[in-house]
């Protein structure tokens, strides 16, 4: 009878949601987390989901069209597929740096208790106070005017 009274109720949700069963068992439960899924209930070892549209639109085709100008403003286009590339090559190598360090037994606490003990500093030197505040967002906006070259 409950499994009737779950159907009533999602038939009646509106047509933009969509109501789908999962096994919770099976991989598409975690799709479903991802896709703005709220769980409506479980029966007999299957999962009720409802599935809601999302009201974020997004123009592809401005920003295919905002690319390829982009993409024609770069004069050096060999040199920014270069550095491209060795950015991809960069990411790649420090996230195999990064996971040979994380398999060694000591090292990933270690590094732990340095950045909480980094946190710990910055905050006390940068953010407890009003005028250490102030010094911060100077320096940010020196830095900012260094890096555009202004």
């Amino acid at each position: 009878r409950r499994h009737r009274e779950d159907n009533k109720r999602i038939d009646s949700v509106s047509t933009t949601m969509i109501a789908t069963q999962i096994s919770t068992r099976a991989m598409p439960v975690v799709a479903a987390r991802r896709a703005n899924v709220q769980n409506s209930g479980t029966r007999f070892g299957a999962r009720m989901v409802t599935v809601r549209a999302s009201n974020n639109e997004i123009d592809t085709d401005a920003i295919v069209s905002d690319l390829q100008e982009k993409w024609e403003a770069v004069e050096n286009k060999p040199a920014a597929i270069i550095y491209a590339a060795g950015a991809v090559a960069g990411v790649w190598l420090s996230n195999t740096v990064v996971g040979a360090v994380n398999a060694l037994p000591l090292l990933p606490k270690v590094f732990e208790l340095v950045g909480l003990g980094y946190s710990a500093w910055f905050t006390y030197r940068y953010l407890l106070f009003k005028s250490n505040r102030e010094e911060l967002v100077d320096d940010i906006e020196a830095l900012k005017k260094k890096i555009a070259g202004n």
